[in-house]
């Protein structure tokens, strides 16, 4: 078991309930910061996330507050569990602090809609240069809260750094790897995501495990593509990052949940208002094909997902478009 450190983790969605509940297993003091003071309030009465991961008991040990000075200070370690659409209101709000003693880990897969910044560049952007890690992977959080066998990725321009976060984090529930390539692993985490909404699509329209094989294989030849050119080693979308997060995403999740709906019928309007959740997918789609037109790579996959999307394209109508692209070679 690693020593015993104050870790504080910021987000009250369903990934950063699982990793306080999970720090706090390990042993180390947690602090666990919502946004909003009577969500706080709420979850110190109930010990219960009941909007973003009912059912699973929030231990008295775990210390819960609105306010982010009083979270952050203590801490040797602060986890952000925030979704890339809010983050960088909520990292600007940490621009007040003294982070001198603190290490930073973003656990968020995303990409920010308006400036197509992966999240360590939002961060930098409003602390400078902190000490900063990523981690990414194939991790559904109720898999996690349960204590099932996972592994997953902490990436971070200071190799120190990330053995460090690795040390402090890793268990016999959750095996941790070290990685180098931050720009890799950030897009791994992001670009999964629509490529796990056209497989959610495929499951809607009652295709089978063919059709899921094929998405899920090319897509990763898509992800490497553009990460590739965003500066990205190729290799990383192979690992637990890339192919590993989008094997899992592509069974299940919230991104794969909203593309079964919408292979169903479902209007995006309808389905995004039916949960409280953040679907990073959507957003991600948009800010990758964007990207891509930027490199000049193409994003095939992606892009039948985007036109579903955002140009009310049906999903039989984008599955035949990719069938029917010209005839390549697979490499």
């Amino acid at each position: 078991m690693p020593h015993p450190a104050t870790i504080t983790v910021l987000g009250d969605g369903g990934w950063g309930t699982t990793l306080a509940i999970y720090a706090h297993r390990l042993g180390h003091r947690v602090i666990w910061w919502s946004p909003f003071a009577e969500y706080a309030g709420v979850l110190r009465r109930r010990r219960d996330n009941i909007k973003f991961l009912p059912g699973i008991r929030i231990p008295r040990a775990i210390r819960i507050t609105a306010s982010l000075p009083e979270a952050v200070g203590p801490s040797s370690l602060v986890v952000l569990a925030i979704p890339s659409q809010y983050l960088r209101g909520v990292v600007r709000q940490l621009a007040s602090i003294d982070l001198r003693r603190q290490r930073l880990l973003s656990v968020a897969k995303g990409i920010e809609p308006q400036t197509l910044k992966r999240i360590s560049e939002v961060i930098r952007d409003e602390l400078g240069h902190p000490r900063l890690a990523v981690l990414s992977g194939p991790n559904i959080a109720m898999e996690i809260v349960q204590g099932q066998p996972a592994s997953s990725v902490v990436a971070s321009e200071s190799l120190e750094l990330a053995r460090d976060v690795q040390q402090l984090l890793i268990s016999d529930r959750l095996r941790l790897y070290t990685s180098t390539d931050v720009i890799g692993v950030e897009l791994g985490g992001a670009l999964k995501n629509p490529i796990a909404i056209a497989a959610g699509m495929s499951d809607g329209l009652g295709f089978g495990s063919n059709t899921k094989a094929a998405l899920i294989t090319r897509g990763v030849v898509e992800m490497a593509r553009l990460g590739a050119a965003l500066g990205a080693q190729a290799q990383t979308f192979w690992g637990l990052s890339g192919l590993g997060d989008l094997v899992t995403t592509c069974m299940a999740g919230r991104n794969h949940w909203l593309g079964e709906q919408l292979g169903q019928g479902r209007s995006l309007r309808a389905v995004l208002s039916s949960t409280p959740m953040v679907i990073e997918g959507v957003e991600t789609a948009r800010a990758a094909v964007e990207l891509a037109r930027r490199q000049r790579v193409e994003l095939p996959i992606i892009e039948q997902v985007h036109a579903v999307l955002f140009r009310r394209r049906p999903p039989r109508q984008a599955l035949r478009a990719l069938m029917l692209r010209s005839a390549k070679p697979e490499s």
